[in-house]
This record gives structure tokens, C-alpha cells and sequence, in this order.
């Protein structure tokens, strides 16, 4: 299945874009926190612009890359910019090397293919400024197989949201540590407690308590900071 296709439907908003990027609430306030302000900072993959929104309430220099057109266009007339917000891909990302204090890819790496995966990181490396911060989060532990459907017109599998691979601790690490030399991973549970009921934040509170003692569930993160 065409993932660009997959992704258009859930970028343009309306019922789709509330179910794929309304829960990342959470996540775009930790993000914002740990890019910290009058940054500047290149989001890859924007989403509906939740995370561009909050990192310029931050005081933050905020460029973007995605490779949807009509994403990119939809970032543009919110923002009101042209030069900032880009069509691009991790791999071939089109700025200049020494260019950015943090780089941020949030719930994007599990999408790349294995033939781009280490390059991204390696363009992610050549576009940080010495000293910069590529920032990010992964699902963690995630069995791919779970998530997989069959298309009812074709016949053709695909994952619900178009995840190519699985990360442990490890595999992430191993990843991370080919370009930076420092590294950071924690495991972290994200939610936003606007969309639950009431049930749906007692069971928030509990998830966060089973993490703080070490019971991990299928809806966790990896977040992560490497330098």
C-alpha cells in the first residue's frame, strides 16, 4: 500500500486527523519542553502542524520537512510562510550542513524503509549545528504484526499506520550510537488527559504507575535525545 496515500487522508484534517494526532498532545508538550526555547529547530514529518504550533509559542526558529505536498501547503496557510516549511524526505533533507540547534523526529522513524533508515540519520547528523540535539520518540517494543490489515478492495496487507520497523532499547541505541556519541532513551507513557473520560484517565494513571515500577505496555514510547 502507498504510504503517502495513507498518510494525505490522515494530514487533512477533520475526523481522520483528530484520530491520528489528537493523542499526540502530551507528546508535542514533552517535545517542546526538551527542544527548550529560541531554538532553531527542524521538525521532520508534520503532521497537522501541532508540534510547529507549540514550538513557536516557545519562541522557537521552527523549520519543517514532509513529504506530502499537500501537508507542506497546509503548513504554509497556517503559518503564513513558504521558505520554512519544505517538501522533503529524512534522507535527502534540503538544508545546508551546521544549519539547525535540534532536530525533531517524532513518531517518524518507525515509518522509514531499511534502504533510508541509517542515512536519515545520518543527514539528521549533517544538518545539526556541533554540539546540536536530534530529539525523537519511537513505539516501543512494538509487534508489528498486531497493527496489520488486509485492504478489503485488493487483498494487500499493510500496516493501520504504516510502521516499517520495530524498536527495542537495544536496536535503537544501536541506531542512534552509528552518528552520535551521546545518547539518552527512556520509556514513556503518552496521553492527553482532554480526550479521556473519566475511566479513560483512571486508566492513565495507572499505566503511569506501572511504568514508574517497570510493567510496560504496548502503547509506550521511546523518547530520546542524542548528541
Amino acid at each position: 500500500m502507498d504510504q503517502q496515500k495513507l498518510w494525505e487522508q490522515l494530514q487533512s484534517g477533520g475526523h481522520w486527523g483528530e484520530v491520528a494526532f489528537g493523542p499526540s498532545r502530551a507528546r508535542y508538550g514533552y517535545l517542546t519542553r526538551i527542544v527548550g526555547p529560541a531554538c532553531k529547530v527542524l521538525n521532520i514529518g508534520v503532521g497537522v502542524g501541532g508540534l510547529e504550533e507549540r514550538l513557536f509559542e516557545n519562541g522557537c526558529d521552527v523549520f519543517s520537512i514532509d513529504p506530502g505536498v499537500q501537508a507542506i501547503d497546509q503548513m504554509r496557510e497556517k503559518f503564513g510562510s513558504d521558505d520554512r516549511f519544505r517538501v522533503g524526505e529524512a534522507e535527502r533533507i534540503p538544508f545546508p550542513d551546521d544549519e539547525f540547534d535540534a532536530v525533531v523526529m517524532s513518531e517518524v522513524l518507525e515509518h522509514l524503509g531499511d534502504d533510508v533508515l541509517n542515512h536519515s540519520v545520518r543527514e539528521v547528523r549533517r544538518v545539526l549545528k556541533p554540539g546540536g540535539r536530534f530529539i525523537g520518540t519511537v513505539p516501543a517494543d512494538e509487534v508489528l504484526e498486531i497493527n496489520r490489515c488486509v485492504c478489503l478492495h485488493c487483498g494487500e496487507s499493510f500496516h493501520r499506520w504504516g510502521h516499517q520497523q520495530s524498536f527495542s532499547a537495544e536496536s535503537l541505541s544501536t541506531l542512534l550510537e552509528a552518528e552520535f556519541a551521546n545518547l539518552r532513551i527512556e520509556r514513556r507513557h503518552f496521553s492527553s488527559r482532554e480526550l479521556l473520560n473519566w475511566k479513560g484517565k483512571f486508566l492513565r494513571l495507572l499505566r503511569i504507575a506501572a511504568l514508574a515500577v517497570g510493567v510496560h505496555g504496548s502503547t509506550d514510547s521511546f523518547a530520546f535525545q542524542a548528541v
